[in-house]
């Protein structure tokens, strides 16, 4: 079955990036000229996704927003005929239909997904991590789309990941099969020293058969007292089995303070508009550290 929807979690605190996102969600934070989430509803429209549930929580409504209409502004850049700026506010309008639904308690990643049982209406759903933006010339998206048509099993996009920095994320159980791609039959999160399987971790993406609410609905609080949606994706890789998908592309942690600079820096040095003054810039400033 081909894979129209996705569901971006969108409901975390952002608490490590306070003070700034006391008061503005942590995916709308800019990268350059654009917030973060719709970097992430641009590579899932490009991937051929039609229609995204985006899970938010209380004081997140500006999201909202943001990809809705605002007839005031659009009137004045018609009036002042400055063309570029009103098709640049009318794009997030016009990605993919988009639906958001509020999660009431923020108990997990697992409990997120779980709220889009309703919109998945029995088809299998793509998962962008709301923290995770990745750029490349393909859209991560659209790499695990195309293991999913091939293989017909759930998938997830993967990277390798410094031993070290392992007990943060999550260790795959995984054999190459083809160039970059893993067979996956086990996973476990966050683990212990001596506890992994590989370097290989979950990192930002995944695709997921209509199955996965009802193992969802039977997993228990896990790793921080919160439903884990690892712990029902590793169901699915002992029995049925998951595919994996190292991405091409760069990710960017925007939950991260470093993340976010480093994605700023490095969009700002490509952009279009200011990528040349702003390299120039970039390498003067090198020089006085």
């Amino acid at each position: 079955m081909k894979v129209r929807k996705a569901v971006i979690p969108a409901a975390g605190f952002g608490t490590r990036m306070l003070p700034a996102t006391k008061a503005i969600p942590k995916e709308l934070l800019p990268i350059v000229d654009k917030p973060a989430i719709q970097y992430i509803v641009e590579e899932a429209a490009a991937s051929g996704i039609e229609e995204i549930l985006i899970i938010i929580s209380r004081g997140k409504s500006a999201i909202e927003d943001h990809f809705d209409r605002y007839f005031e502004l659009e009137q004045r850049l018609v009036a002042g005929n400055k063309k570029k700026q009103l098709e640049d506010a009318l794009k997030p309008c016009n990605l993919a239909k988009i639906t958001f639904v509020r999660q009431q308690e923020v108990k997990g990643l697992g409990h997120a997904v779980s709220y889009a049982r309703e919109f998945a209406a029995g088809e299998p759903v793509a998962v962008l991590y709301g923290d995770d933006v990745i750029m490349g010339d393909v859209p991560a998206t659209k790499e695990l789309l195309d293991a999913y048509e091939k293989y017909g099993k759930g998938g997830t996009g993967l990277k390798h990941v410094p031993v070290e920095q392992l007990s943060r994320y999550c260790s795959m159980k995984a054999e190459e099969i083809s160039d970059g791609i893993y067979s996956v039959t086990d996973m476990i999160e966050k683990p212990r020293k001596g506890e992994e399987f590989t370097d290989l971790s979950i990192l930002g993406r995944v695709v997921l058969p209509y199955e996965i609410f009802d193992i969802l609905d039977k997993t228990a609080p896990g790793a921080g007292g919160e439903i884990q949606l690892t712990d029902a994706m590793k169901v699915l890789a002992r029995t049925v089995g998951m595919t994996g998908v190292v991405f091409s592309g760069t990710r960017y942690d925007m939950g991260n303070k470093l993340g976010v600079m480093q994605a700023a820096v490095e969009t700002a040095a490509r952009h279009p508009e200011i990528g040349e003054d702003f390299k120039k810039y970039i390498k003067e400033f090198v020089k006085t550290l």
